[in-house]
């Protein structure tokens, strides 16, 4: 990949719902693991401050400085926790952060103008890419389909859907 912003804001869970009645709330992680979150303590440019967060099977559970009862853990539902992305952890050069590659345009090796990429779905078997063509229409790539190492990223013809 080529150059980043240091300072765009990476979402690593968001509010999903309150827990209980003394503020805690539910959170759907979109980090590896809960010590990938546990690892930072303030979030959204410092206006959140992370006191304790356990894991819970839709997720986890959290208490959020800044949120003290039942009605502003529900007003927070839909809050990302965002930290900017310098700091996140440096990756190898065969590894990327999906919020890196969102919005990353796409083209076939055969030449062909493709659209964007969307969005990167894991069913299991390893990460999927879909890709949004410029009309709208999207259809999914494997990673090993997809070479993301510049802007462009380029798809092997193979895969690409007709439009």
């Amino acid at each position: 990949m080529d150059t980043v912003d240091p300072d765009k804001p990476v979402p690593l869970a968001v509010i999903i719902g309150a827990h209980g009645v003394t503020g805690e709330v539910r959170l759907k992680l979109f980090c590896d693991s809960l010590d990938s979150l546990k690892t930072h303590k303030t979030f959204n440019g410092g206006a959140m401050t992370l006191k304790s967060v356990k894991p819970h099977k839709m997720g986890a559970i959290a208490r959020i400085a800044e949120i003290t009862d039942r009605n502003g853990a529900e007003a927070a539902r839909g809050t990302e926790l965002t930290v900017p992305r310098s700091a996140l952890p440096e990756l190898d050069d065969d590894e990327f952060y999906h919020i890196d590659i969102i919005g990353l345009r796409c083209v076939s090796d055969a030449g062909e103008e493709l659209g964007q990429v969307f969005a990167i779905h894991d069913f299991g078997a390893g990460d999927v890419i879909e890709i949004e063509r410029t009309n709208g229409k999207k259809f999914m790539v494997p990673v090993g389909a997809i070479d993301m190492r510049n802007d462009p990223a380029i798809v092997d013809a193979e895969f690409v859907e007709p439009q």
